[in-house]
């Protein structure tokens, strides 16, 4: 089963204690190769605690799709967290 690059960098930090999570909205307007992007965007910042107690911060872009599918798949979490 092929994940979506943010779900990767989820499972990447699963072993990891989430202290923090932020987001935020954007839009790219523009960029050296193209002269008009005009798309949103959500940048993701998770700051979590490694096993040995170092903090560490790690950031990931997500198309609205992609933001939409990643709460999706946070609210089926939340749900069979509820249940342990």
């Amino acid at each position: 089963m092929l994940f979506p690059s943010y779900l990767g960098n989820l499972i990447a930090l699963s072993f990891l204690q989430i202290i923090d999570i932020q987001w935020k909205l954007g839009m790219a307007v523009s960029s050296d190769s193209c002269r008009s992007l005009k798309y949103p965007y959500v940048t993701m910042t998770l700051k979590v605690a490694e096993p040995s107690g170092q903090i560490m911060s790690k950031s990931f872009e997500m198309t609205i799709p992609q933001f939409q599918d990643f709460f999706r798949h946070f609210k089926e979490i939340a749900a069979v967290l509820e249940t342990v």
